[in-house]
């Protein structure tokens, strides 16, 4: 792809700067992220559900609930349904949560990537109007290449610590992702060249 075909607020970001590479990434991130959301939202939708079978059930037949509302022994009705107001609200919620996360992985899943250019001293992501400017020195210069995928996974220097109960706090550093684009392998060279003129630090590439 060529400066020409790309959109012109880009063509004017860029300026002068000489292009690497210019693709248009199909995908925001690898579809097993997305997958993964999805398969956790369905997961978390059959529990809320089997537990509100279990609870309403027999009200279809006309019989009577009983359950314990703070350890105290409760019946409900078709005729006195006040006893279950708490616990269908909280089915409710989880049922709400666990939709939202079932849309949000189709979301992400259907979700483009826009475009990604390369130059000698940055990489530029615009989408829908938004740009985003990375620095080649941002990269540690470790890297995943997918080529099934069609993935390129660039970590990040920035990231967040987790916590964990047993042990010490962990740095998990962000990912900036590729994803379903053509030459695959050439622009991930690219990548890693640049990186590495920036930083001279040890990088690690994994190709699966």
């Amino acid at each position: 792809m060529n400066i020409s075909q790309l959109p012109k607020d880009l063509q004017t970001i860029i300026g002068d700067e000489e292009l690497d590479f210019a693709v248009y990434a199909k995908r925001n991130q690898p579809k097993a992220l997305s997958y993964g959301i999805i398969l956790f939202s369905l997961f978390w939708l059959v529990l809320p559900s089997i537990g509100a079978y279990a609870f309403f059930s027999p009200l279809f037949k006309g019989e009577e609930v009983h359950f314990k509302s703070n350890d105290v022994p409760t019946t409900a009705s078709l005729d006195n349904l006040e006893p279950m107001i708490v616990p269908s609200l909280l089915l409710l919620l989880f049922m709400v949560i666990g939709i939202g996360m079932f849309v949000w992985g189709i979301i992400m899943l259907t979700k483009k990537g826009g475009y990604f250019v390369g130059t000698k001293t940055r990489l530029i992501n615009y989408r829908k109007g938004t740009i985003k400017y990375f620095d080649w020195e941002q990269f540690t210069g470790n890297t995943e290449l997918n080529i099934k995928k069609q993935n390129i996974s660039l970590e990040m220097r920035r990231g967040k610590m987790s916590s964990k109960k047993n042990g010490p706090d962990k740095f998990i550093p962000e990912t900036l992702h590729i994803s379903g684009i053509e030459n695959l392998l050439k622009i991930e060279s690219i990548c890693r060249q640049r990186i590495k003129e920036n930083d001279p630090t040890p990088m690690q590439s994994i190709c699966t």
